[in-house]
């Protein structure tokens, strides 16, 4: 088996029957392939809608809620492909995008992950690439700095980065499982990032692929009614990886570093004032609050399970 799609679907039916609409569309006619689809407890018809559909999809329906990290390791080990194409049901893959990640991994045998560019739903490039996060990182955002510096997925040629977000990722398998999948301590946010560190760690290379798009409709920006505990597990996140990868003082410095960088914004934007106002009180003290983690924790829906 030559590519496995890897689709983590969490109470998002809508979007995840146009996420299969994208990979049914543009199949690259000459790769032999399988169709994954975990789905995260959603109780909203999802598990029905995928069960319903003509394509030949292994389902793996989740009775409990389970985060973002450990449902890409279950269908990461449940894939028979040599390569996994790890997506998130809020993506659409656009046409050649699946052909370009492909190639962009056989013509490099030392690279273990290609991205994929993304797209707001109006066309609009989102970043998507960056440098590993350090204190160099959070000093370059404290001085504003974080574009020119940090940011990578820029530019018209596949390039070499530190870390790629996960909504389109495509993954050689073996390397995957040579360090141990993605570490299950990250419910959501900073997974991929500890994971590209750790392949990086092991002498993988990271590549961002411009010559393959998806749409991406971001979560953390636009769910309203859930922006609060997103911010707090997105900054949770990030400390956590800081705390494993460097030394607590660096992790203390990068809190005080990103929270001046976000109350700055807050001062200058009457529009995301208070989206700004909570992530800084999050980046500097990230335990605080309750997360995506504890609202999937009180989630007990039994669903039927599929195969």
């Amino acid at each position: 088996m030559r590519l496995s799609y890897c689709v983590v679907n969490t109470a998002k039916r809508d979007l995840l029957m146009a996420c299969l609409d994208a990979i049914e569309l543009a199949p690259p006619p000459d790769v032999e392939c399988e169709l994954l689809v975990l789905d995260n407890a959603s109780g909203d018809g999802s598990v029905e809608a995928v069960m319903a559909r003509r394509q030949s999809i292994r389902l793996l329906a989740l009775e409990r809620r389970s985060g973002k990290a450990a449902n890409d390791s279950a269908l990461l080990q449940a894939a028979r492909g040599e390569y996994c194409l790890l997506l998130n049901e809020d993506t659409q893959l656009l046409p050649g995008a699946v052909r370009a990640l492909i190639d962009a991994l056989d013509a490099d045998p030392g690279a273990a992950v290609a991205g994929a560019r993304l797209l707001r739903p109006d066309g609009m490039p989102q970043q998507c690439a960056w440098r590993l996060p350090g204190v160099g990182t959070a000093l370059a955002g404290a001085l504003f700095l974080h574009r020119l510096l940090t940011l990578q997925s820029r530019g018209s040629r596949t390039r070499r980065v530190g870390w790629t977000q996960s909504s389109a990722m495509l993954v050689r398998r073996s390397a995957a499982a040579g360090v141990g999948w993605l570490d299950p301590g990250f419910f959501v946010y900073s997974d991929e990032t500890d994971f590209c560190k750790r392949l990086r760690d092991a002498g993988w290379r990271i590549l961002w692929v411009p010559a393959a798009s998806a749409i991406h409709h971001d979560q953390l920006a636009s769910d309203g009614d859930g922006a609060e505990r997103r911010i707090v597990e997105f900054q949770r996140g990030r400390d956590r990886y800081m705390r494993k990868h460097h030394s607590p003082a660096a992790a203390a410095v990068v809190r005080v570093l990103s929270a001046w960088s976000y109350l700055v914004r807050a001062l200058v934007s009457r529009r995301e004032r208070q989206r700004y106002l909570l992530h800084a009180r999050q980046a500097l003290r990230p335990w605080r609050g309750e997360g995506i983690r504890e609202a999937a924790e009180r989630e007990r829906i039994p669903l039927r399970k599929a195969a």
